[in-house]
Protein backbone atom coordinates (compact mmCIF):
# COMPACT_ATOMS: atom_id res chain seq x y z
CA UNK A 1 0.00 0.00 0.00
CA UNK A 2 2.87 2.36 0.66
CA UNK A 3 4.65 1.50 -2.53
CA UNK A 4 2.11 3.33 -4.57
CA UNK A 5 3.25 6.65 -5.85
CA UNK A 6 1.34 9.57 -4.40
CA UNK A 7 0.16 12.29 -6.77
CA UNK A 8 2.49 15.32 -7.11
CA UNK A 9 1.13 18.55 -5.70
CA UNK A 10 0.84 21.42 -8.09
CA UNK A 11 1.29 25.17 -7.59
CA UNK A 12 2.20 26.52 -4.19
CA UNK A 13 1.74 23.20 -2.48
CA UNK A 14 4.38 21.71 -4.67
CA UNK A 15 6.79 24.56 -4.05
CA UNK A 16 6.18 24.34 -0.32
CA UNK A 17 6.78 20.66 -0.38
CA UNK A 18 10.04 21.14 -2.25
CA UNK A 19 11.19 23.74 0.21
CA UNK A 20 10.15 21.73 3.18
CA UNK A 21 11.86 18.66 1.80
CA UNK A 22 15.15 20.39 2.09
CA UNK A 23 14.30 21.56 5.55
CA UNK A 24 13.22 18.12 6.52
CA UNK A 25 16.51 16.70 5.42
CA UNK A 26 18.38 19.31 7.38
CA UNK A 27 16.40 18.66 10.52
CA UNK A 28 16.82 14.97 10.05
CA UNK A 29 20.56 15.32 9.89
CA UNK A 30 20.61 17.71 12.87
CA UNK A 31 18.60 15.41 15.15
CA UNK A 32 20.69 12.35 15.57
CA UNK A 33 20.44 10.09 18.51
CA UNK A 34 23.24 8.93 20.65
CA UNK A 35 23.87 5.92 18.45
CA UNK A 36 24.65 8.21 15.48
CA UNK A 37 21.62 7.18 13.47
CA UNK A 38 19.12 9.70 12.10
CA UNK A 39 15.48 9.10 12.85
CA UNK A 40 13.07 9.16 9.92
CA UNK A 41 10.62 12.14 9.82
CA UNK A 42 7.02 11.35 9.37
CA UNK A 43 5.05 12.85 6.43
CA UNK A 44 2.95 14.97 8.75
CA UNK A 45 6.05 16.69 10.22
CA UNK A 46 7.43 17.53 6.77
CA UNK A 47 4.18 19.21 5.80
CA UNK A 48 4.38 21.50 8.91
CA UNK A 49 8.00 22.68 8.41
CA UNK A 50 7.92 23.42 4.68
CA UNK A 51 5.55 26.47 4.73
CA UNK A 52 7.64 28.30 7.36
CA UNK A 53 10.86 27.82 5.38
CA UNK A 54 9.21 28.94 2.21
CA UNK A 55 8.06 32.26 3.75
CA UNK A 56 11.56 33.08 5.12
CA UNK A 57 13.27 32.51 1.81
CA UNK A 58 10.68 34.62 0.04
CA UNK A 59 11.25 37.51 2.42
CA UNK A 60 15.02 37.29 1.99
CA UNK A 61 14.59 37.34 -1.76
CA UNK A 62 12.30 40.39 -1.60
CA UNK A 63 14.56 42.26 0.90
CA UNK A 64 16.63 44.25 -1.71
CA UNK A 65 13.46 45.44 -3.40
CA UNK A 66 11.95 46.39 -0.07
CA UNK A 67 15.03 48.32 1.01
CA UNK A 68 15.26 50.08 -2.36
CA UNK A 69 11.65 51.21 -2.30
CA UNK A 70 11.70 52.20 1.37
CA UNK A 71 11.72 56.01 2.01
CA UNK A 72 14.87 56.56 4.12
CA UNK A 73 14.66 60.38 4.13
CA UNK A 74 11.11 61.37 5.00
CA UNK A 75 10.11 64.93 5.83
CA UNK A 76 10.85 65.33 9.55
CA UNK A 77 8.41 68.22 9.73
CA UNK A 78 5.39 65.98 9.14
CA UNK A 79 3.86 63.09 11.11
CA UNK A 80 6.13 63.72 14.07
CA UNK A 81 6.36 60.65 16.30
CA UNK A 82 5.23 58.13 13.69
CA UNK A 83 7.30 55.11 12.57
CA UNK A 84 8.05 56.88 9.31
CA UNK A 85 9.32 59.94 11.22
CA UNK A 86 11.41 57.76 13.58
CA UNK A 87 12.97 56.06 10.55
CA UNK A 88 14.00 59.49 9.22
CA UNK A 89 15.51 60.43 12.60
CA UNK A 90 17.45 57.16 12.58
CA UNK A 91 18.75 57.91 9.08
CA UNK A 92 19.84 61.42 10.11
CA UNK A 93 21.57 60.11 13.25
CA UNK A 94 23.40 57.48 11.25
CA UNK A 95 24.64 60.02 8.72
CA UNK A 96 25.82 62.35 11.51
CA UNK A 97 27.73 59.51 13.14
CA UNK A 98 29.41 58.69 9.83
CA UNK A 99 30.33 62.35 9.33
CA UNK A 100 31.78 62.62 12.84
CA UNK A 101 33.76 59.46 12.30
CA UNK A 102 35.66 61.29 9.54
CA UNK A 103 36.33 64.35 11.75
CA UNK A 104 39.97 65.39 11.20
CA UNK A 105 42.54 65.49 13.93
CA UNK A 106 43.82 69.03 14.61
CA UNK A 107 46.96 68.01 16.39
CA UNK A 108 50.26 69.33 15.13
CA UNK A 109 51.63 67.62 12.08
CA UNK A 110 55.07 66.34 12.69
CA UNK A 111 57.51 67.37 10.02
CA UNK A 112 61.12 66.79 9.54
CA UNK A 113 63.25 69.67 10.84
CA UNK A 114 66.39 70.94 9.22
CA UNK A 115 69.34 69.46 11.03
CA UNK A 116 71.90 71.82 12.51
CA UNK A 117 75.00 72.42 10.44
CA UNK A 118 78.23 70.98 11.60
CA UNK A 119 81.32 73.14 11.90
CA UNK A 120 82.69 72.05 8.54
CA UNK A 121 79.32 72.51 6.84
CA UNK A 122 78.98 76.01 8.33
CA UNK A 123 82.43 77.01 7.06
CA UNK A 124 81.52 75.75 3.61
CA UNK A 125 78.27 77.74 3.68
CA UNK A 126 80.09 80.94 4.67
CA UNK A 127 82.49 80.63 1.76
CA UNK A 128 79.60 80.49 -0.72
CA UNK A 129 77.61 83.50 0.52
CA UNK A 130 78.14 87.18 -0.38
CA UNK A 131 78.68 89.79 2.36
CA UNK A 132 78.63 93.57 1.71
CA UNK A 133 81.77 95.65 2.03
CA UNK A 134 80.23 97.59 4.90
CA UNK A 135 80.26 94.38 6.99
CA UNK A 136 83.81 93.48 6.13
CA UNK A 137 83.17 91.12 3.20
CA UNK A 138 84.80 88.29 5.16
CA UNK A 139 83.63 85.51 2.84
CA UNK A 140 85.27 83.18 0.38
CA UNK A 141 87.93 80.60 0.85
CA UNK A 142 90.82 81.85 2.89
CA UNK A 143 94.39 81.14 1.95
CA UNK A 144 97.48 81.30 4.00
CA UNK A 145 99.37 84.60 4.03
CA UNK A 146 102.61 84.76 2.07
CA UNK A 147 105.51 87.16 2.22
CA UNK A 148 103.70 89.38 -0.28
CA UNK A 149 101.00 90.16 2.27
CA UNK A 150 101.70 93.38 4.17
CA UNK A 151 99.49 94.11 7.21
CA UNK A 152 97.69 97.47 7.17
CA UNK A 153 98.29 99.91 9.98
CA UNK A 154 94.59 100.92 9.83
CA UNK A 155 91.57 100.18 7.69
CA UNK A 156 91.25 102.54 4.70
CA UNK A 157 88.55 105.24 4.72
CA UNK A 158 86.09 106.11 2.03
CA UNK A 159 87.26 108.79 -0.38
CA UNK A 160 84.10 110.83 0.26
CA UNK A 161 80.82 110.72 2.14
CA UNK A 162 77.54 111.89 0.59
CA UNK A 163 74.84 112.89 3.07
CA UNK A 164 71.85 115.20 3.55
CA UNK A 165 71.05 117.56 6.42
CA UNK A 166 67.85 119.50 7.17
CA UNK A 167 67.67 123.07 8.45
CA UNK A 168 65.08 122.89 11.22
CA UNK A 169 63.06 125.74 12.67
CA UNK A 170 65.17 127.79 15.08
CA UNK A 171 68.37 126.13 13.87
CA UNK A 172 71.40 128.05 12.61
CA UNK A 173 73.15 127.37 9.32
CA UNK A 174 76.56 126.85 10.92
CA UNK A 175 75.14 124.45 13.51
CA UNK A 176 73.65 122.28 10.76
CA UNK A 177 77.04 122.05 9.04
CA UNK A 178 78.79 121.22 12.32
CA UNK A 179 76.22 118.52 13.03
CA UNK A 180 76.91 117.00 9.59
CA UNK A 181 80.64 116.68 10.37
CA UNK A 182 82.10 119.90 8.94
CA UNK A 183 84.85 121.50 10.99
CA UNK A 184 84.25 124.65 13.01
CA UNK A 185 86.46 126.90 10.87
CA UNK A 186 85.07 125.64 7.58
CA UNK A 187 81.47 125.93 8.85
CA UNK A 188 82.07 129.58 9.77
CA UNK A 189 83.71 130.32 6.42
CA UNK A 190 80.88 128.71 4.43
CA UNK A 191 78.24 130.49 6.53
CA UNK A 192 79.83 133.87 5.80
CA UNK A 193 80.05 132.98 2.11
CA UNK A 194 76.36 132.07 1.97
CA UNK A 195 75.39 135.18 3.98
CA UNK A 196 77.10 137.37 1.39
CA UNK A 197 74.75 136.04 -1.31
CA UNK A 198 71.45 135.62 0.54
CA UNK A 199 70.06 136.55 3.93
CA UNK A 200 70.12 133.53 6.21
CA UNK A 201 66.62 134.39 7.42
CA UNK A 202 65.34 133.90 3.85
CA UNK A 203 66.31 130.22 3.95
CA UNK A 204 63.07 128.46 4.86
CA UNK A 205 62.88 125.92 7.66
CA UNK A 206 62.93 122.39 6.29
CA UNK A 207 65.44 123.21 3.54
CA UNK A 208 67.54 120.18 2.65
CA UNK A 209 71.32 120.58 2.34
CA UNK A 210 73.14 118.11 0.07
CA UNK A 211 76.66 117.73 1.49
CA UNK A 212 79.71 115.90 0.15
CA UNK A 213 82.62 115.45 2.57
CA UNK A 214 86.07 114.69 1.10
CA UNK A 215 89.07 112.69 2.25
CA UNK A 216 90.81 113.87 5.41
CA UNK A 217 94.57 113.74 5.94
CA UNK A 218 94.28 111.93 9.27
CA UNK A 219 91.67 110.46 11.54
CA UNK A 220 92.15 113.19 14.13
CA UNK A 221 90.69 116.00 12.01
CA UNK A 222 87.17 116.42 10.56
CA UNK A 223 86.56 115.73 6.91
CA UNK A 224 86.76 118.79 4.62
CA UNK A 225 83.66 119.87 2.72
CA UNK A 226 83.91 119.21 -1.03
CA UNK A 227 80.46 120.32 -2.16
CA UNK A 228 77.33 121.89 -0.69
CA UNK A 229 74.11 122.45 -2.67
CA UNK A 230 70.75 123.71 -1.45
CA UNK A 231 67.78 125.89 -2.39
CA UNK A 232 68.35 129.22 -0.72
CA UNK A 233 65.12 130.81 -1.94
CA UNK A 234 62.19 129.87 -4.10
CA UNK A 235 63.97 131.51 -7.04
CA UNK A 236 67.60 130.69 -6.22
CA UNK A 237 69.86 127.65 -5.84
CA UNK A 238 73.31 127.97 -4.28
CA UNK A 239 76.26 125.59 -4.67
CA UNK A 240 79.49 125.83 -2.69
CA UNK A 241 82.54 123.96 -4.01
CA UNK A 242 86.08 123.60 -2.68
CA UNK A 243 89.03 124.40 -4.91
CA UNK A 244 92.73 125.08 -4.46
CA UNK A 245 92.11 128.65 -3.28
CA UNK A 246 89.38 127.81 -0.77
CA UNK A 247 85.66 127.86 -1.41
CA UNK A 248 83.69 129.27 -4.33
CA UNK A 249 79.94 129.81 -4.49
CA UNK A 250 77.78 129.55 -7.60
CA UNK A 251 74.39 131.20 -7.96
CA UNK A 252 71.82 129.30 -10.03
CA UNK A 253 68.74 131.51 -10.56
CA UNK A 254 65.39 129.79 -11.10
CA UNK A 255 62.78 131.31 -13.39
CA UNK A 256 59.67 132.08 -11.33
CA UNK A 257 56.30 133.36 -12.52
CA UNK A 258 54.63 135.41 -9.78
CA UNK A 259 51.35 136.16 -11.58
CA UNK A 260 48.58 136.21 -8.94
CA UNK A 261 45.93 133.50 -9.19
CA UNK A 262 42.35 134.71 -9.72
CA UNK A 263 39.43 132.38 -9.01
CA UNK A 264 35.85 133.18 -9.92
CA UNK A 265 32.62 131.20 -10.02
CA UNK A 266 28.99 130.88 -8.92
CA UNK A 267 28.29 130.49 -5.21
CA UNK A 268 25.67 127.75 -5.59
CA UNK A 269 24.57 125.75 -2.55
CA UNK A 270 27.86 126.23 -0.68
CA UNK A 271 30.36 129.04 -1.13
CA UNK A 272 33.17 127.00 0.43
CA UNK A 273 32.57 123.93 -1.76
CA UNK A 274 32.20 125.98 -4.92
CA UNK A 275 35.49 127.79 -4.24
CA UNK A 276 37.25 124.52 -3.50
CA UNK A 277 35.85 123.01 -6.71
CA UNK A 278 37.31 125.98 -8.60
CA UNK A 279 40.79 124.98 -7.38
CA UNK A 280 41.27 127.28 -4.39
CA UNK A 281 43.41 125.95 -1.50
CA UNK A 282 41.52 125.41 1.80
CA UNK A 283 43.53 128.08 3.63
CA UNK A 284 42.77 130.67 0.94
CA UNK A 285 39.05 129.93 1.06
CA UNK A 286 39.03 130.31 4.83
CA UNK A 287 40.82 133.67 4.58
CA UNK A 288 38.32 134.76 1.92
CA UNK A 289 35.31 133.90 4.11
CA UNK A 290 36.93 135.54 7.13
CA UNK A 291 37.54 138.74 5.17
CA UNK A 292 33.97 138.87 3.86
CA UNK A 293 32.60 138.38 7.38
CA UNK A 294 34.06 141.75 8.42
CA UNK A 295 31.62 143.51 6.07
CA UNK A 296 28.63 141.21 5.50
CA UNK A 297 27.01 138.07 6.89
CA UNK A 298 28.21 135.20 4.73
CA UNK A 299 25.19 133.06 5.59
CA UNK A 300 22.44 135.71 5.10
CA UNK A 301 23.71 138.32 2.63
CA UNK A 302 25.14 136.04 -0.10
CA UNK A 303 22.76 134.38 -2.58
CA UNK A 304 23.24 131.18 -4.53
CA UNK A 305 23.20 133.14 -7.81
CA UNK A 306 26.00 135.49 -6.70
CA UNK A 307 29.57 135.08 -7.94
CA UNK A 308 32.63 134.83 -5.74
CA UNK A 309 35.81 136.50 -6.91
CA UNK A 310 39.14 136.50 -5.08
CA UNK A 311 42.84 136.72 -5.93
CA UNK A 312 45.72 135.10 -4.06
CA UNK A 313 49.49 135.49 -4.35
CA UNK A 314 50.89 132.64 -6.42
CA UNK A 315 54.36 131.64 -7.58
CA UNK A 316 55.47 128.97 -10.03
CA UNK A 317 59.05 127.86 -10.55
CA UNK A 318 60.40 126.40 -13.76
CA UNK A 319 61.41 123.34 -11.75
CA UNK A 320 57.73 122.57 -11.07
CA UNK A 321 57.28 123.82 -7.50
CA UNK A 322 54.32 126.03 -6.64
CA UNK A 323 53.87 128.38 -3.72
CA UNK A 324 50.53 129.80 -2.57
CA UNK A 325 50.66 133.11 -0.72
CA UNK A 326 48.24 135.41 1.06
CA UNK A 327 44.82 136.62 -0.04
CA UNK A 328 45.14 139.85 -2.04
CA UNK A 329 41.63 140.68 -3.24
CA UNK A 330 38.10 139.60 -2.23
CA UNK A 331 34.72 140.52 -3.71
CA UNK A 332 31.21 139.19 -4.32
CA UNK A 333 29.34 140.03 -7.55
CA UNK A 334 25.58 140.24 -7.94
CA UNK A 335 24.90 140.89 -11.58
CA UNK A 336 26.74 144.05 -12.63
CA UNK A 337 27.14 145.26 -9.04
CA UNK A 338 29.55 144.24 -6.30
CA UNK A 339 28.07 143.41 -2.92
CA UNK A 340 31.46 143.82 -1.28
CA UNK A 341 34.95 144.59 -2.60
CA UNK A 342 38.13 144.65 -0.49
CA UNK A 343 41.84 144.67 -1.24
CA UNK A 344 44.77 144.04 1.07
CA UNK A 345 47.20 146.94 1.51
CA UNK A 346 50.01 147.69 3.95
CA UNK A 347 49.66 150.88 6.00
CA UNK A 348 51.89 151.84 8.93
CA UNK A 349 53.60 148.46 8.78
CA UNK A 350 50.35 146.47 8.97
CA UNK A 351 48.27 144.68 6.36
CA UNK A 352 44.70 145.99 6.34
CA UNK A 353 41.68 145.62 4.09
CA UNK A 354 40.47 148.69 2.17
CA UNK A 355 37.48 149.33 -0.06
CA UNK A 356 37.96 150.77 -3.60
CA UNK A 357 37.94 154.32 -2.16
CA UNK A 358 40.88 153.62 0.14
CA UNK A 359 38.88 153.44 3.37
CA UNK A 360 39.78 150.62 5.73
CA UNK A 361 37.86 149.31 8.69
CA UNK A 362 38.58 146.39 11.00
CA UNK A 363 36.16 144.98 13.53
CA UNK A 364 36.38 142.16 16.03
CA UNK A 365 37.39 141.22 19.56
CA UNK A 366 40.75 141.99 21.05
CA UNK A 367 43.46 139.51 20.16
CA UNK A 368 44.08 136.61 22.55
CA UNK A 369 47.09 137.52 24.72
CA UNK A 370 48.42 133.95 25.01
CA UNK A 371 47.80 130.60 23.35
CA UNK A 372 46.12 128.89 26.30
CA UNK A 373 42.71 128.11 27.79
CA UNK A 374 40.90 130.33 30.28
CA UNK A 375 41.08 128.82 33.77
CA UNK A 376 39.23 131.53 35.71
CA UNK A 377 36.70 134.09 34.44
CA UNK A 378 35.69 137.60 35.35
CA UNK A 379 33.59 138.03 38.55
CA UNK A 380 33.41 137.19 42.25
CA UNK A 381 35.38 134.19 43.46
CA UNK A 382 37.27 132.79 46.44
CA UNK A 383 40.89 133.90 46.29
CA UNK A 384 43.13 130.79 46.23
CA UNK A 385 45.78 132.40 48.50
CA UNK A 386 43.93 134.97 50.68
CA UNK A 387 41.07 132.51 51.32
CA UNK A 388 38.09 134.91 51.12
CA UNK A 389 35.73 135.99 48.34
CA UNK A 390 36.67 139.04 46.35
CA UNK A 391 36.28 140.46 42.88
CA UNK A 392 38.38 138.84 40.14
CA UNK A 393 38.76 141.75 37.74
CA UNK A 394 40.19 139.87 34.77
CA UNK A 395 40.77 136.53 33.04
CA UNK A 396 43.32 133.87 34.00
CA UNK A 397 44.97 131.82 31.24
CA UNK A 398 46.56 128.53 32.35
CA UNK A 399 49.67 128.70 30.15
CA UNK A 400 52.97 126.93 30.65
CA UNK A 401 55.92 128.75 32.19
CA UNK A 402 57.81 130.77 29.56
CA UNK A 403 54.98 130.90 27.00
CA UNK A 404 55.04 134.18 24.99
CA UNK A 405 52.51 136.90 25.81
CA UNK A 406 51.19 139.03 22.93
CA UNK A 407 49.77 142.55 22.82
CA UNK A 408 45.99 142.41 22.41
CA UNK A 409 45.95 145.52 20.17
CA UNK A 410 48.16 148.37 18.98
CA UNK A 411 49.16 150.73 21.75
CA UNK A 412 51.85 152.31 23.90
CA UNK A 413 53.45 150.85 27.04
CA UNK A 414 52.41 152.99 30.02
CA UNK A 415 53.93 150.78 32.72
CA UNK A 416 56.45 147.92 32.74
CA UNK A 417 57.82 146.56 36.02
CA UNK A 418 56.80 145.11 39.39
CA UNK A 419 53.44 146.04 40.85
CA UNK A 420 52.47 144.50 44.22
CA UNK A 421 50.54 141.25 44.00
CA UNK A 422 50.62 141.42 40.19
CA UNK A 423 54.35 140.70 40.24
CA UNK A 424 55.96 141.63 36.94
CA UNK A 425 53.28 143.65 35.19
CA UNK A 426 52.81 145.47 31.85
CA UNK A 427 50.05 147.93 31.01
CA UNK A 428 49.26 149.09 27.46
CA UNK A 429 47.18 152.14 26.53
CA UNK A 430 45.05 151.77 23.37
CA UNK A 431 42.77 154.08 21.43
CA UNK A 432 39.23 154.78 22.61
CA UNK A 433 40.18 155.14 26.33
CA UNK A 434 40.94 151.42 26.50
CA UNK A 435 43.92 149.82 28.23
CA UNK A 436 45.06 146.24 28.93
CA UNK A 437 47.12 144.78 31.78
CA UNK A 438 49.27 141.64 31.90
CA UNK A 439 50.37 140.28 35.30
CA UNK A 440 52.54 137.54 36.88
CA UNK A 441 55.10 137.61 34.06
CA UNK A 442 58.39 135.79 34.36
CA UNK A 443 60.16 138.25 32.05
CA UNK A 444 59.22 141.59 30.45
CA UNK A 445 60.25 142.30 26.85
CA UNK A 446 59.12 145.95 26.50
CA UNK A 447 59.86 149.23 28.24
CA UNK A 448 57.72 152.18 29.27
CA UNK A 449 56.87 154.56 26.43
CA UNK A 450 57.46 152.00 23.71
CA UNK A 451 54.89 151.56 20.93
CA UNK A 452 53.77 147.98 20.23
CA UNK A 453 51.75 146.30 17.50
CA UNK A 454 48.95 143.82 17.86
CA UNK A 455 50.44 140.34 18.26
CA UNK A 456 53.89 141.62 19.32
CA UNK A 457 55.56 139.71 22.17
CA UNK A 458 55.62 141.87 25.30
CA UNK A 459 56.70 139.24 27.87
CA UNK A 460 56.56 135.65 29.00
CA UNK A 461 54.27 133.70 31.35
CA UNK A 462 55.46 133.26 34.93
CA UNK A 463 54.28 133.04 38.53
CA UNK A 464 55.52 136.25 40.17
CA UNK A 465 53.46 138.07 42.82
CA UNK A 466 50.42 136.46 44.50
CA UNK A 467 50.25 133.36 42.32
CA UNK A 468 49.89 129.62 42.94
CA UNK A 469 51.44 128.60 39.62
CA UNK A 470 52.38 129.75 36.12
CA UNK A 471 49.53 131.62 34.44
CA UNK A 472 48.64 134.97 32.88
CA UNK A 473 46.25 137.38 34.60
CA UNK A 474 44.79 139.60 31.87
CA UNK A 475 42.72 142.74 32.55
CA UNK A 476 40.92 145.25 30.34
CA UNK A 477 40.33 148.85 31.45
CA UNK A 478 37.94 151.50 30.16
CA UNK A 479 38.56 155.02 31.49
CA UNK A 480 40.78 153.46 34.17
CA UNK A 481 38.18 150.98 35.47
CA UNK A 482 38.47 147.21 35.03
CA UNK A 483 35.73 145.68 32.86
CA UNK A 484 35.00 142.20 31.48
CA UNK A 485 37.45 141.61 28.61
CA UNK A 486 34.87 139.49 26.79
CA UNK A 487 32.37 142.34 26.55
CA UNK A 488 34.43 144.69 24.37
CA UNK A 489 34.81 144.83 20.61
CA UNK A 490 36.93 147.36 18.79
CA UNK A 491 36.83 149.25 15.49
CA UNK A 492 39.81 150.78 13.73
CA UNK A 493 39.63 153.03 10.67
CA UNK A 494 42.31 153.98 8.18
CA UNK A 495 42.16 156.32 5.17
CA UNK A 496 44.62 156.27 2.26
CA UNK A 497 45.44 159.56 0.58
CA UNK A 498 47.84 161.18 -1.82
CA UNK A 499 50.51 159.09 -3.46
CA UNK A 500 49.65 156.05 -1.37
CA UNK A 501 46.04 156.15 -2.61
CA UNK A 502 47.24 156.42 -6.23
CA UNK A 503 49.48 153.37 -5.82
CA UNK A 504 46.59 151.54 -4.15
CA UNK A 505 44.25 152.19 -7.09
CA UNK A 506 46.91 151.22 -9.63
CA UNK A 507 47.43 147.94 -7.83
CA UNK A 508 43.68 147.31 -7.76
CA UNK A 509 43.36 148.00 -11.51
CA UNK A 510 46.16 145.53 -12.19
CA UNK A 511 44.53 142.80 -10.09
CA UNK A 512 41.02 143.09 -11.52
CA UNK A 513 42.50 143.04 -15.05
CA UNK A 514 43.71 139.46 -14.48
CA UNK A 515 41.80 136.68 -16.17
CA UNK A 516 40.56 133.82 -13.97
CA UNK A 517 43.10 130.96 -14.10
CA UNK A 518 45.66 133.04 -16.01
CA UNK A 519 48.40 132.03 -13.55
CA UNK A 520 47.84 128.34 -14.42
CA UNK A 521 48.88 128.69 -18.06
CA UNK A 522 52.09 126.80 -19.02
CA UNK A 523 55.35 128.58 -18.34
CA UNK A 524 57.33 129.82 -21.30
CA UNK A 525 60.48 127.74 -21.83
CA UNK A 526 63.73 129.46 -20.79
CA UNK A 527 65.82 131.03 -23.55
CA UNK A 528 68.33 128.71 -25.16
CA UNK A 529 71.73 130.09 -26.06
CA UNK A 530 72.94 129.03 -29.45
CA UNK A 531 76.34 127.29 -29.38
CA UNK A 532 79.23 129.19 -30.90
CA UNK A 533 79.73 128.27 -34.50
CA UNK A 534 83.13 127.63 -35.97
CA UNK A 535 82.91 130.64 -38.32
CA UNK A 536 82.13 132.93 -35.37
CA UNK A 537 85.07 131.56 -33.42
CA UNK A 538 87.40 132.21 -36.34
CA UNK A 539 86.08 135.68 -37.14
CA UNK A 540 85.94 136.64 -33.45
CA UNK A 541 82.35 137.91 -33.50
CA UNK A 542 81.22 138.17 -29.87
CA UNK A 543 77.51 138.44 -30.56
CA UNK A 544 75.31 135.35 -30.26
CA UNK A 545 71.71 134.77 -31.06
CA UNK A 546 69.30 134.00 -28.28
CA UNK A 547 66.17 132.09 -29.15
CA UNK A 548 63.16 131.92 -26.93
Amino acid sequence: MYDEKAPEPSGPDRQSDDNMSDGGRTDAHSHQDDTGTSPQASPSQELAIRPEKNNLISKIADLPTYLRELDWTPDLGRNIGSLRWLRGVATLSALCLVAFSFWPDFSAIKARTTPALTASEYDEWRTQRIAPLALGADVGRKMGATSAVVPLAASPERPNIVLSATLNSGDSFARVLRRAGVGRDQAATITDLVRSNVALDDIAAGTQLDIVLGRRPSRNVPRPLDNLAFRARFDLNLEVTRDADGFAITRQPIIVDDTPLRLRGTVGNSLYRSARAAGAPPRSVQDYLKTLSTKISVGRDIRASDEFDFIIAYKRAETGERQVGKLLYASVHRGDKKVVELMSWEKDGRLQWFDPKGVGEQRGELARPVNANISSGYGMRRHPILGYRRMHSGLDFSARHGAPIYAAADGRVSYAGRKGGFGKYVKLNHSGSLATGYAHMSRISVRSGQRVRRGQIIGYVGSTGLSTGPHLHYELYRNGRAINPRSVRFTTRAQLSGEQLARFKARRDMLIALEPGQALSPLAPPPIEEPEREIERLTGKPDRQIRG
